[in-house]
């Protein structure tokens, strides 16, 4: 069972940071995944696409891997000052499972962290009130990182520390 699940919104700079996210985990004991959402072949999210084609197959495996983490970690990219469109997506289609939109997400902890040109604070934002909308329990401590000010190992190893420290899922 993986116990930490880095999620990755880009195959670029986020990839990276997500992989030393997962390495600072493993480092600290936990059994720690690498996630890239963009080797995950789901569909633009539609309700005409859901209504004609149904819920994709991929989506089952998707949400199992994520169900099986007891945290999470997400880097994304700031895209046109909001969250990326790979993670948007990914979410529009998971939040169609169960009874309740927020199953997947209610009660489960995340930290969040952004390699951005920008610095990716708006879409930090963004992130951090869709999470709390759907019920996740954001720590309160975020990484930014930029190509000037590169993420420096100990804020990744604090922030996997804290994150581990809120309640598993």
């Amino acid at each position: 069972m993986t116990q930490l699940l880095v999620l990755s919104a880009s195959n670029g700079e986020n990839l990276k940071l997500a992989e030393r996210f997962a390495a600072a985990g493993t480092l600290q004991g936990f059994a720690s995944e690498t996630l890239d959402l963009t080797t995950v072949p789901l569909p633009l999210f539609t309700p005409r696409q859901r209504d004609q084609e149904g819920i994709p197959p991929i989506l089952s495996s998707l949400l199992l891997q994520l169900n099986s983490a007891a945290w999470w970690v997400i880097c994304a990219p700031e895209y046109n000052g909001s969250i990326p469109p790979v993670l948007t997506n990914a979410f529009a289609w998971l939040t169609l499972y169960g009874d309740d939109f927020r199953q997947l997400f209610n009660e489960r902890s995340v930290a969040i962290a952004s390699h951005s040109g920008s610095g990716g604070y708006e879409m930090l934002s963004a992130l951090r009130v869709q999470l709390a909308h759907l019920g996740s329990h954001v720590v309160g401590r975020q990484l930014v990182s930029t190509k000037i000010k590169p993420a420096d190992d100990n804020s990744i190893s604090a922030i996997v520390r804290a994150l581990t420290q809120l309640p598993a899922r």
